[in-house]
């Protein structure tokens, strides 16, 4: 059993919250339900995911220092966390642990760059997006008795985008959306739910695998930004003029750029609200 409390933060981006746990060393061995634990919004601490924050191994630490241990509320491991990695990169800033104005941070889904702005805001690159999906497989999306088509796009982690009349149309997200084929996901999904807002605008709602519905998700905005923009006619590494799009979601407002060479920029806040001890009679982290 742990002997001395063990320290925690807590943020969000764009009320996507997070519980943060430093362990530079490696030292907390996390089952799933220690973290579905502290996520736990009535019982723990409350938190969309968890993000460990622990020194990069193995080829990662070429590139990065902090590698990015990220969990989904239910205690399950995900690849990626857009909205995370900003919370993480305004952690180590926080703690003197970030070098400068741009920073490279070790992730699940390989390294990702961030950059602190001088309006206070966070950009990262997200890297560049993919079509799993192969010729003619359709994806769809249904809630209730009603269907939509889905982009399947993958950032790291996958997501099945559909545009709907109304957000209201996705029903209660807090269990997960019907997606067919199941085959196109055998990880299960994140699933999105997207209406315009005006030219090079859209809002969304969002169902997080293994978190329910969250107030906003930041790898979910890069897709849907790709997948409005392929919609719209715009493609560009095939037009050669990068498209800005702004995404709202629940808590907040992103700004997500795909350039000509493919690769995506989200840019948004990022705040730190807490920090204290966890009492380690309450829960082992030894």
């Amino acid at each position: 059993m742990a002997q001395q409390p063990v320290p925690f933060l807590k943020g969000h981006g764009t009320e996507n919250d997070f519980v943060i746990l430093p362990d530079p060393d490696g030292r907390l061995d996390l089952s799933p339900a220690d973290v579905a634990r502290l996520c736990d919004r009535r019982a723990g601490l409350g938190g969309d995911g968890l993000l460990r924050v622990v020194r990069a191994t193995g080829e990662a630490a070429a590139e990065a220092e902090w590698f990015m241990d990220y969990r989904n509320a239910d205690g399950s491991v995900a690849e990626m966390c857009g909205n995370g990695v900003r919370v993480f990169a305004r952690y180590l800033q926080r703690a003197g642990l970030a070098k400068g104005d741009d920073l490279p941070i070790a992730t699940r889904a390989g390294v990702r760059r961030v950059r602190f702005e001088d309006d206070g805001d966070i950009s990262v690159g997200m890297g560049v997006a993919a079509f799993p999906s192969g010729p003619g497989e359709t994806v769809t999306v249904t809630v209730g008795e009603r269907t939509w088509p889905a982009r399947h796009i993958d950032m790291g982690n996958p997501h099945a985008v559909a545009f709907v009349d109304d957000l209201a149309d996705a029903g209660r997200l807090f269990d997960p959306p019907a997606v067919h084929p199941a085959t196109a996901y055998p990880r299960g999904t994140n699933v999105e739910f997207v209406v315009d807002r005006g030219p090079g605008r859209v809002a969304l709602r969002v169902h997080e695998r293994g978190s329910g519905e969250t107030r906003s998700c930041g790898t979910g905005a890069c897709a849907v930004m790709v997948a409005a923009a392929r919609r719209d006619g715009r493609d560009p590494a095939a037009d050669g003029r990068s498209a800005t799009y702004v995404v709202d979601v629940p808590g907040g407002r992103l700004r997500i750029t795909e350039d000509t060479d493919g690769r995506i920029t989200m840019a948004g806040p990022a705040v730190i609200v807490a920090e204290g001890t966890i009492d380690h009679h309450w829960l082992n982290l030894a």
